[in-house]
């Protein structure tokens, strides 16, 4: 189920791909579903219609909800991304020099793609609910089997440290407390918040812009977000082989 050498290389397309499946949702256009409107109206109406909330409240809770996944992604990718350096994060190909595990890393072996999958959550209300409810599951196992296939790599290439590291720190779902002592390395987070510059400017846009209620605006944030990260990669300084 390990993603292959070419998924990892095209991981950033896959996943743009991924995301605009879920915002065309063809079958709407082409099949005999009928047109949808957005997940976050839909989303809304349906906690009002199960009495759950007024449905001003309901598209408030959503709403608020929406903009933490997508500060929380950010924050993930940024604090990650910091840890391990912006060359590691966005190479085309698998590095293992040696373990790290400073920051998030000493809680949690993939905050990288906890974070991207947030952040994906905080997206999806944008798109229809048919739409959503196709790209959610489809860039979790997406994600999943990159994490597989980086695991299968690092144990491969590190031998024990990393099969030290990977029993004492889960997965997928953070520990409370480290288990790892803290390294002597430090977070690079201006790097860190270059890199990753999509995802937090998108948030902040969420979050201002989210009160008007227009989805067309907010998808049009997020192409000029991804437009203004493309740009801020190819000026971030490409080093060798690093931790990994």
């Amino acid at each position: 189920m390990q993603a292959t050498h070419f998924e990892f290389r095209f991981r950033i397309w896959i996943a743009v791909l991924l995301y605009l499946l879920g915002f065309w949702a063809p079958w709407t256009r082409y099949g005999n579903v009928p047109p949808d409107t957005t997940a976050w109206l839909a989303l809304s109406t349906t906690l009002a219609n199960w009495h759950w909330l007024p449905l001003d409240k309901a598209t408030l809770l959503v709403t608020i909800l929406a903009i933490v996944c997508t500060f929380l992604g950010a924050a993930l990718r940024i604090w990650g991304t910091a840890w391990l350096g912006s060359s590691i994060v966005h190479a085309s190909a698998m590095q293992a020099a040696s373990v790290t595990a400073g920051g998030p890393y000493r809680f949690v072996r993939n905050p990288l793609y906890i974070g991207a999958v947030f952040f994906a959550l905080g997206v999806s209300i944008l798109m229809p609910p048919s739409g959503a409810a196709v790209f959610i599951p489809l860039i979790a196992i997406f994600y999943f089997r990159l994490i597989l296939g980086e695991e299968a790599y690092l144990a491969q290439q590190l031998g024990a440290p990393y099969l030290e590291y990977r029993r004492l720190v889960p997965r997928l779902l953070p520990s409370l407390r480290s288990r790892v002592p803290a390294p002597a390395a430090h977070a690079r987070w201006l790097e860190g918040a270059v890199a990753e510059c999509m995802m937090i400017g998108y948030a902040v846009c969420f979050a201002i812009l989210a009160w008007r209620y227009q989805p067309d605006l907010l998808e049009r944030c997020l192409l000029v977000c991804f437009g203004i990260s493309l740009i801020a990669r190819a000026l971030l300084p490409r080093e060798g082989a690093a931790a990994a």
